[in-house]
């Protein structure tokens, strides 16, 4: 989903790049879970999400806050699936959270 141009700042970001293990069965499931249950949480603006042939990917959330952000991390569900990540589905991962003070866009005419 591609939620650019939609979002007013300030608002904050929260990137999670990722590397994925070469097995990832119930992955897919878990972060469409994930995608639901976020969408649920109080204060949750959006998602977008990539991720590339060799398993490098970047889902990149939109909160209004940060009391926000850490209500999602420490939900139960969240957590679980954070456990798996850590045990089953990731090489790597980084998180960062960012306040976003402006943002721009431009798209071609053609």
């Amino acid at each position: 989903m591609t939620i650019q141009n939609q979002l007013s700042a300030p608002y904050y970001a929260v990137i999670f790049s990722s590397i994925l293990k070469q097995e990832e069965d119930g992955y897919d499931e878990m972060a469409q879970r994930m995608e639901e249950l976020a969408s649920s949480q109080s204060g949750y603006l959006g998602i977008e999400s990539v991720r590339d042939a060799n398993g490098a990917g970047i889902t990149i959330s939109y909160w209004e806050n940060l009391d926000s952000i850490r209500a999602w991390k420490k939900n139960f569900e969240h957590q679980v699936a954070q456990d798996l990540g850590q045990s089953q589905w990731y090489k790597s991962y980084t998180v960062k959270t960012c306040r976003v003070e402006d943002t721009y866009s431009w798209n071609s005419k053609t």
